[in-house]
């Protein structure tokens, strides 16, 4: 008994210590001997349409229309489209307004998702290459140039955009605890780009060729199900961290938890859609990639409960005992930073803890809603549901 339990800690203390540090240190090397394609430079202005989702979002669609409209790219070759899920808070009113700049509002009736509604969206697109966008993601100026500069090259099918987080007139802990993350995101994003191709989209941020879109199930998440798909026709994926756009985070971690419960769940299940991309004889370097950022993680609560268990089943060991009595202080200071959370008192060390144990939660949580095929097809941005409750 006492050999299987050693055998199962060892084992998931081994795949925790490659998934949060043992992954990004093989990756940097394997990126380090990998031929980098120079950067491609910009010889063609491709049709694009930009395609905004948008479901209740009056607060922000002004702001988010007059930057797209002041995007550095000939309007002659921009078609700016809002796909507006039923909305019914005066945002369809407001892109009205816009349509003589040439912005046009394809209203989804009744609501049906973020998934129909694009589909509704790119089937009346006009574009070579489709930019998806959220309502409240600000692109620089220069951002579409950026990301379609990289189609010159026949064998990208989609590119990745630098998202990147703040917070709405102040800082908070769950902004600072995700700004954190995503320069870990970044980083990997880069590498992998660099090693053989990145690791799904970003809703905010990213860019495919039209003809590569598969229509979308509605509990589909498209951001990470179509970059499968286009993997899967043997194409690459590219991050280019020069095509940035600036998105607000959540404002409490309740509200990000959610986010990712939602994310994991319906990743988890898209994963299902496209089985070819689990197969490491179909395109190795990208199901290296898949696995090891993606798939380990999502699994990694699993890890983690497994060493817990384990450590406790040796602690007649001292070594074992000292390990779960570390474990066991280091989810009290995660529950102690979820009692003070309310308060917003948090710490950088409480913060963190706190936040690394929030998102293997929501990964745990995420895994069982995918086995029980509880898959949220519509859904409000956290910002909505924060104003609900004030």
């Amino acid at each position: 008994m006492t050999s299987i339990s050693e055998f199962i800690f060892w084992v998931c203390a081994s795949l925790l210590v490659y998934v949060y540090l043992g992954y990004s240190l093989l990756l940097t090397l394997l990126a380090s001997f990998s031929k980098h394609a120079p950067n491609p430079p910009d010889l063609s202005e491709p049709a694009v349409t930009l395609l905004i989702s948008a479901f209740n979002e009056s607060e922000v669609i002004a702001a988010k229309l007059e930057n797209a409209l002041a995007l550095d790219y000939p309007h002659d070759r921009l078609e700016i489209v809002v796909i507006s899920d039923a909305s019914d808070d005066g945002t369809d009113d407001i892109v009205r307004r816009f349509s003589r700049s040439g912005v046009r509002l394809i209203r989804q009736q009744p609501r049906m998702g973020k998934s129909a509604g694009l589909n509704l969206g790119v089937s009346q697109a006009t574009g070579q290459i489709l930019i998806f966008s959220d309502a409240n993601a600000i692109h620089q100026p220069d951002a579409i140039r950026h990301l379609v500069r990289h189609f010159s090259n026949p064998r990208v099918g989609y590119v990745v955009g630098n998202a990147r987080y703040y917070e709405k007139g102040r800082e908070s802990t769950s902004a600072e605890s995700e700004g954190l993350y995503w320069k870990l995101e970044t980083y990997l994003k880069i590498k992998e780009s660099q090693f053989g191709s990145v690791v799904g989209g970003d809703g905010a941020i990213y860019a495919i060729r039209r003809e590569l879109y598969s229509p979308l199930l509605p509990t589909d998440i498209n951001d990470f199900l179509n970059p499968l798909q286009i993997i899967a026709r043997g194409y690459v994926g590219v991050f280019e961290p020069a095509a940035i756009c600036y998105e607000e985070a959540a404002v409490n971690f309740g509200q990000e938890f959610r986010r990712k419960v939602r994310i994991v769940s319906r990743s988890l299940n898209a994963l299902c859609r496209v089985p070819a991309v689990l197969n490491p004889l179909n395109n190795t370097r990208h199901w290296f990639l898949l696995v090891s950022h993606k798939l380990l993680r999502w699994f990694a609560p699993f890890f983690m409960i497994l060493m817990f268990v384990a450590s406790l089943a040796l602690w007649q060991l001292p070594v074992y005992r000292a390990i779960a009595l570390l474990q066991v202080v280091f989810y009290s200071l995660a529950l102690a930073a979820w009692w003070r959370e309310p308060k917003r008192k948090l710490g950088k060390v409480f913060s963190l803890v706190f936040y690394f144990c929030m998102v293997n939660l929501a990964s745990l949580v995420g895994c069982v809603k995918c086995l029980r095929g509880d898959l949220q097809g519509q859904w409000a941005p956290p910002r909505q549901k924060a104003q609900n409750q004030t």
